[in-house]
Parts: C-alpha cells; structure tokens; sequence
C-alpha cells in the first residue's frame, strides 16, 4: 500500500522530491535559471548534492528547479486547542541528478533572508535537514489545500456551474455537453461545508492555517490566479518542466487534456459551423461573461477571456472547465489519505516556530513541533473523508442520462469512452514497472466532476 511506503519513506530526500512531481500538489515546481535575490544559496553550500559542479552549470543545463511558498508569507499561524500553530513560506531548491531523480538541496523557511533565517542543506544535522522538509510539507498542505485544492477545483467548478444554470437553457448544446459535469457540484460543495465547518465557522481541516490567514491565502491565490494556469499545457510549459523525467502527472495529464480537447472540438464543431455563430450566440456570451465578471473579479491580468470570438477559443476554454472539474480534481484530491495519513509527512498544524540556527534540532525538538494528538486525528479523519469515492461515483465519460437524439453526438461519445479505456489501458501497462503506481489520472479513477 502507498500509505505504509509513505510510512517508511516520508523523511527520504528521494520521496521528498517525488512528492513535487506527483504527490497531492504537482503544480507547484518550476524550472529555475535564475536564483531569487532573497535565496542567497552558494555553490559552496550545494557542492555536495551537485557533485563538484556549480549552480551555474546546473542551470544552464536545466537541471535546477524552485518551488516557493511565497503566497505564505506574513500569515500567522492559528490557535489551535490554546496554542499557537506556526507557518513558513519556505523556498526549495531542487537538483534533478542525472539519474533522473527530483532531489532537495537547499531550504529557506522564511521569506527574508537573515542571519536567524538559514539555508538548510543536506549536509546539516540529520535532525536540522528532517525539520526544515516538517516545515516545507506543512507549508504544501496549506497552499495545496486552499489554492490547489479548494479554489482551483471546488470552488471553480461551481462558478461554472452557476453561470451554466443562470445562462443556459437545458436545450443548449454547451449545456448538454456541461451537465455530467456540474450534475452534482452544488451539493457536493455544500455537503463538504456542512461536515468541514465546525459551529464557530472554523474550517475544522485547516488546523494550523485557520481564521484571518485563511481569508487571507484565498484572496491572495484568487488574485494570482490566470488562465494559463488552469489549461495544462500552457501551464506545463510556462514552468519549463515538458522534459523532467518520472513526471507521470504531466505524462498521463497531457494525455487526458488532449482526449477531452478531441471530444469537446469535435462536439462543439457539430453545433457551431463558424465562429459567427460562436460570436452570435447570445446566450453562450453571456456565460462567458459571467464566469468573467463574478468568478473572476472581472480581472484582466487573469487571461479569462470576457467573450468567445472564435471557435477555437470556445474550444480550449471548455477544454479546461471539464479538465478542472474532473481530471484535476482527481489530482489534488484522491490521494489525500495516501499521503497525509502518516502525519509527519503532511502535517496540519506545527507547534514550535521554525528554527533560526543550525544545530539545535534533536528528536524530542521535531516531536514537540508536530501536531498534538487530537489535531492528528481531526485532520487524518477529514482527509480520510474526502480520499473516499462518493457512492454515486460517475468516471469520467459516463452519460448517466440520455441527453442526444442525434446520431452525431452519440457516436463522438463513444469515441470519447474508447480513447479513455485506451488511455487506462497504457497508464495500467506502466504502473506495472513502477515501484510507486501512479494511478490519479488513470480514466477509470477519474470522477465527471468534483466530488467529497
């Protein structure tokens, strides 16, 4: 089982970088050509991990990647059971060896660098190294489970699905092709904030990032959120990272996205003839519109796009609600438990600040920074919760009602079904040599649309 190699492995440098390429949040790491000013990392501090080469040369080869919490920063920790919980907005970096393994080289917890703010590196104390990546995984369960989580998946596909509702009527063609996918996400949604939202209005499963700070990290996540970064391959290539090997959510997300573009082209190419009738079509502009104006603030800098001028616009857009609705809430969702049921490994709240000197970490140190026993329990039961298949569990590509007379859109469905059994069929194949499956995006354990 995953969660007992989790068990046995959550403090490995190797596991540690695997979890930025395919565990809860894959969305996060980036190609880096150039290191930020306020991370001050040397080539003599990483000389060791990069075996005699420089930073430079490592660089220049593509071989060095960040990811960097700075959304975090400034945020104050919860009180949780009377005490103070602590955060970090750590930076990481990372060394992609030549055997193809993500591997870290240097921590910062805090945003500023400072003489009682130091650079951690593998070759520190072994109990130094293990705190600092205690810190950077509890800073990921908080932007992964805000931005990644709830804003980018839960809380978008019912933007979508209220401008559905409100703009198209159930005879529209984008509505026909939407309804398997927004079916259920208002109840879900509300099912999800009556069991995680306790009597006093805390969210019970953001332990350490509750009250103002959370407030706070959802506004800054919706104010940087774009459009590139909701459509995969805009997003892929923007971090630099088409060429990193083992990078299965990439492999077999690229995969899906050009399955559903294929059906969603060929549908919508049925319906709409020219983009005359993309632009004449009232209703279909005033959805546009909407998601624009009330989902997204009515932000320019986010890429929304404010009206559908081309068909192929249309396209893509369309492409991304049923991507974000199912595939990549299936990501940042499913394997919730996977990897936050040993706690140590996903750590809901921390209980000591961070360091800020080297040498003073001992075991009774890292005990004592993570969570008590009753924010362990609350937090491994939330997640249990939500890693579970809802009982009326739809994957991807079923039509659980016959909307379609027409012979053309049944056919380009079943089409659609058999690329998504062909695309299960290669995922299974591979995970068979894998020592780490990596089942996510495989078809078969993808929801239509967002679920508990």
């Amino acid at each position: 089982m995953l969660a007992e190699y989790i068990q046995e492995h959550w403090d490995k440098d190797e596991f540690f970088g695997y979890q930025f390429l395919n565990g809860l949040n894959p969305m996060m790491i980036r190609r880096c050509s150039t290191l930020p000013v306020n991370f001050p990392v040397t080539d003599d501090m990483v000389k060791d991990s990069l075996r005699g080469s420089s930073l430079e040369q490592e660089m220049k080869k593509g071989n060095i990647f960040l990811s960097d919490y700075k959304m975090l920063d400034g945020l104050v920790g919860n009180v949780v059971n009377g005490r103070q919980q602590y955060l970090t907005a750590p930076l990481v970096l990372l060394y992609c060896n030549p055997q193809g393994m993500m591997l870290p080289i240097a921590i910062q917890l805090r945003q500023k660098p400072s003489k009682d703010n130091p650079i951690f590196l593998p070759t520190d104390s072994k109990g130094d190294w293990k705190l600092a990546k205690i810190f950077v995984r509890n800073a990921e369960f908080g932007v992964h489970e805000v931005d990644f989580h709830l804003l980018r998946t839960h809380l978008l596909a019912e933007v979508f699905t209220v401008a559905t509702w409100r703009n198209l009527p159930s005879p529209h063609p984008l509505y026909k092709l939407l309804f398997p996918h927004i079916r259920y996400t208002l109840q879900i949604n509300i099912m999800a904030r009556n069991q995680l939202i306790s009597e006093d209005g805390a969210i019970t499963m953001y332990a350490g990032v509750g009250g103002e700070s959370l407030k706070k990290l959802l506004k800054r996540a919706t104010a940087s959120l774009t459009y590139s970064a909701l459509c995969l391959p805009d997003n892929i290539s923007g971090r630099g990272l088409e060429t990193v090997p083992r990078y299965y959510y990439r492999d077999d997300g690229m995969k899906l996205w050009n399955i559903i573009n294929k059906f969603v082209a060929a549908f919508l190419t049925f319906y709409y003839q020219s983009d005359a009738h993309v632009q004449k079509d009232t209703e279909l502009q005033r959805w546009i519109s909407e998601i624009f104006t009330n989902g997204f603030l009515g932000r320019e800098s986010s890429g929304i796009p404010t009206s559908f001028q081309t068909l192929k616009e249309l396209i893509k857009f369309v492409t991304m609600v049923i991507f974000t609705a199912s595939a990549q809430h299936a990501t940042v969702n499913s394997g919730q438990f996977d990897f936050g049921g040993w706690m140590p490994n996903y750590p809901t709240a921390l209980r000591k600040p961070p360091p800020n000197e080297k040498g003073q970490t001992t075991e009774d140190t890292i005990l004592e920074t993570l969570p008590d026993v009753s924010t362990t329990v609350n937090g491994m039961a939330v997640l249990r919760l939500l890693s579970k298949d809802s009982a009326d569990h739809y994957p991807l590509g079923y039509f659980p009602e016959n909307l379609y007379d027409e012979e053309v859109p049944r056919k380009l469905i079943e089409d659609f079904q058999k690329d998504l059994r062909g695309l299960s069929d290669l995922i299974e194949e591979r995970n068979k040599k894998l020592e780490l499956p990596y089942t996510y995006l495989n078809p078969k354990n993808v929801d239509n649309s967002v679920a508990i």
